[in-house]
């Protein structure tokens, strides 16, 4: 178990150490550490010696000059200059939360930038503004559309943070895949298998082999296959893709460049790096902000007292079990499988920062 403040600062120093100016590397410290606070252990820390690889391998600048390139009162195109996406994303967020408070909606998609850290936590940036945030990206191809064996889209989350006014917020954050690849290499780290429904091989044919991937299978879209609904986590993928991507002149499809440094990005790009697309809608723009968030905390306590079933305790809403996590490893500290432990200690080494 490591405390928060002493992974922040380890985080910071290596974010430095690249060459990251102090604000970027603590923003970039702040978005990976949300994660692990959160529970969501595949995109915290241990993607840290990642995103060091990717810039040993000129594929992220540590110094980018993030601009727009295209707008309106409401809309934005944002250029990452191959920034972190873990600066890229909070900083169009900020620019469509302007738009909102300017003109009641901001809707920002982003090209040329890298992989963004978890969803959720930039759509929550619209929380303290009594905003509703929304962020999505497109992601590297592991995943075959519904009928295919081809990896053709990302994981591709969506995240969507609405306030409550005594409730806590509500905050979806979820893959458009059946999982996350993140939590594959969890199983990986942990040697187990992986539940059917996540995976198939390069053949089609289900499989419990976490490595799958490494053969030349693919994960399954939500819902794992068709009679189980996936051809609507292909489509909700696809969405992500389009909007991240097609509209902003970033790689989409089997073009997005892959987050493993020691694969090549595609030689025939579409685009410019990965995409985001962020979103902030002003609650009095619709409606009272107190009101709606008197009737969203209705919302919230209908839904905890609705009847469950037989041996499940109660109903959660989204983000419930996120917070609780945050909690408790803010007081007793995260901890991190061996494999991540060693990985970091390595990384410290290599960059001159005490583990």
């Amino acid at each position: 178990m490591y405390p928060y403040r002493h992974l922040f600062d380890f985080t910071r120093e290596i974010f430095l150490n690249i060459g990251c100016p102090l604000e970027d590397a603590q923003l970039a410290t702040q978005v990976l550490l949300e994660a692990d606070l959160r529970g969501i252990d595949s995109h915290g820390v241990a993607r840290l010696s990642g995103y060091v690889r990717l810039w040993e391998a000129g594929r992220i600048n540590p110094k980018p000059t993030i601009s727009i390139v295209h707008e309106t009162p409401s809309t934005a195109t944002v250029d990452g200059d191959g920034g972190l996406g873990l600066v890229v994303a909070p900083r169009a967020m900020d620019i469509a939360m302007q738009k909102a408070e300017n003109v009641g909606t901001g809707w920002v998609s982003v090209r040329n930038s890298n992989h963004f850290g978890i969803a959720g936590y930039h759509a929550m940036q619209a929380l303290q503004h009594d905003m509703i945030g929304m962020a999505m990206t497109n992601a590297s191809p592991l995943v075959a559309p519904t009928h295919s064996t081809k990896r053709m889209l990302g994981t591709n989350p969506i995240a969507v943070a609405v306030p409550a006014k005594e409730q806590p917020p509500f905050v979806a954050d979820f893959a458009t895949a059946s999982a996350a690849n993140g939590k594959l290499e969890i199983l990986q780290r942990k040697n187990e298998k992986a539940p059917l429904g996540w995976i198939q091989t390069a053949q089609g044919e289900d499989t419990d082999n976490a490595d799958e991937l490494k053969q030349g299978g693919s994960l399954l879209p939500l819902g794992s296959d068709l009679t189980h609904g996936s051809h609507k986590g292909y489509a909700l993928g696809a969405i992500v893709d389009i909007f991240s991507a097609v509209l902003s002149g970033a790689n989409y499809g089997p073009w997005v460049p892959p987050f493993v440094s020691f694969l090549a990005p595609p030689i025939d790009p579409v685009g410019k790096g990965i995409g985001h697309f962020l979103g902030a809608m002003r609650i009095d723009a619709f409606r009272p902000a107190d009101e709606f968030k008197q009737h969203m905390d209705n919302w919230i306590t209908s839904f905890r007292k609705a009847d469950v079933k037989s041996g499940e305790e109660a109903v959660l809403i989204p983000g419930d079990p996120e917070r609780i996590m945050t909690a408790i490893r803010l007081q007793k500290g995260i901890p991190l499988l061996p494999p991540v432990e060693k990985d970091l200690a390595e990384l410290g080494k290599k960059l001159g920062v005490k583990f």
